[in-house]
């Protein structure tokens, strides 16, 4: 994932790593870094290698990348900023495509290229409670752009 190295670091930073499944904030389980364990071959209490995590890592995040470029399409946001384009990309690593299709004022805003509004709508949010220091640091990456 050459191409998102930065981006791939961020994720690492904001989701931490843990080689063993274990429960997140909203008491899901999960393993490696924030990969929500929705596959049924995962164990508790097993200890799995970092370079099966990382694999697992750079698929998730491909699949964030489809399916924000997906969002992009639909609400009319092909030509966007990259950096604002991996800032989706992040959120859709954590909160899923149907998540982050919620935020539909701050897609009205980057349909207009308007970065500072989006970074607005993105702390008008259940997500910005729930995780306020992610939110907070994206918001502020989105509102210099």
């Amino acid at each position: 994932m050459e191409a998102y190295k930065e981006l791939t670091e961020r994720i690492k930073e904001h989701e931490g790593y843990k080689n063993t499944v274990y429960k997140d904030t909203l008491g899901k389980s999960t393993v490696g870094y924030g990969h929500l364990c929705v596959e049924d071959f995962w164990e508790e209490g097993k200890e799995y290698e970092q370079k099966f995590l990382l694999t697992i890592l750079e698929h998730d995040i491909q699949t964030a990348v489809k399916g924000t470029q997906e969002l992009m399409e639909t609400f009319g946001c092909k030509d966007i900023d990259k950096r604002a384009e991996e800032i989706l990309i992040e959120m859709v690593f954590q909160l899923g495509k149907t998540g982050v299709s919620k935020f539909k004022n701050m897609w009205k805003c980057l349909s207009e290229l308007n970065y500072v509004g989006a970074s607005y709508e993105m702390l008008d949010s259940l997500w910005a409670k729930q995780t306020p220091n992610r939110a907070k640091k994206l918001s502020g990456l989105m509102s210099v752009i």
